[in-house]
């Protein structure tokens, strides 16, 4: 596959980036390298290979999922937090509506 500049010039119009025609020009081969690249990685016999999901082993720390109604660490502080609220509605924070 390859790019043009009307291909570039999509991309960048897509990025919202604006672009002089020099800049379109000098992307046009930068691109094309990056693909062919990206077509070279195609090639690779990646079928002995086992699909994972970090390169990294990692194992999950779990812990009890309980409510923490302890006033001095935890929960319990729902009309503190609201006292500090512009706008305070039902328990919950007030937002302003926002619709367009």
């Amino acid at each position: 596959m390859s790019v043009d500049i009307a291909t570039v010039a999509k991309i960048a119009a897509l990025a919202r980036l604006k672009v002089s025609d020099a800049e379109l020009a000098a992307m046009v081969p930068e691109l094309n390298g990056i693909l062919a690249w990206v077509e070279q990685l195609g090639e690779v016999d990646v079928s002995s290979a086992e699909p994972m999901t970090a390169v990294i082993e990692n194992h999950l720390r779990l812990r009890e999922d309980v409510i923490n109604a302890d006033p001095l660490t935890g929960g319990g502080k729902r009309d503190a937090v609201l006292a500090n609220a512009p706008a305070a509605e039902h328990g919950f924070f007030g937002v302003p509506k926002v619709i367009e």
